[in-house]
């Protein structure tokens, strides 16, 4: 995780189209700087549809893998701020410690260690 933040004000009403916008945020980069991914969570306004929760199969861009480090210290993290945690870590044919979680609006992110 390279940073933590929340947004709201006319500005970020005028970026993302709605009124009264308040959002939290999240942004994931690698070392090298050559990817970029923010995970928003509106707080208002809400959606008038209510969430969804989706299945890992469900079409759109429901599912985010990324590699970690230390895949226990980062659960760890993820459960004290009260994500929901799928699964306790598994290991994948002794290659990979895998954890799914669902993140901000939904999204599932699955969590990858490289067994070494």
């Amino acid at each position: 995780m390279q940073g933590e933040w929340e947004m709201e004000g006319e500005l970020m009403d005028q970026v993302v189209g709605l009124n009264d916008v308040k959002v939290a945020c999240v942004g994931l980069g690698t070392p090298d700087g050559q990817a970029w991914i923010e995970l928003i969570n509106f707080y208002t306004p809400s959606d008038e549809k209510d969430i969804q929760q989706p299945f890992a199969n469900t079409l759109g861009i429901r599912h985010i893998a990324f590699a970690v480090e230390d895949i226990e210290a980062v659960v760890a993290k993820l459960k004290k701020k009260g994500m929901e945690i799928f699964s306790e870590i598994q290991n994948y044919e002794e290659r990979y410690k895998l954890c799914y979680c669902r993140g901000p609006e939904e999204i599932i992110l699955e969590l990858a260690q490289q067994i070494k």
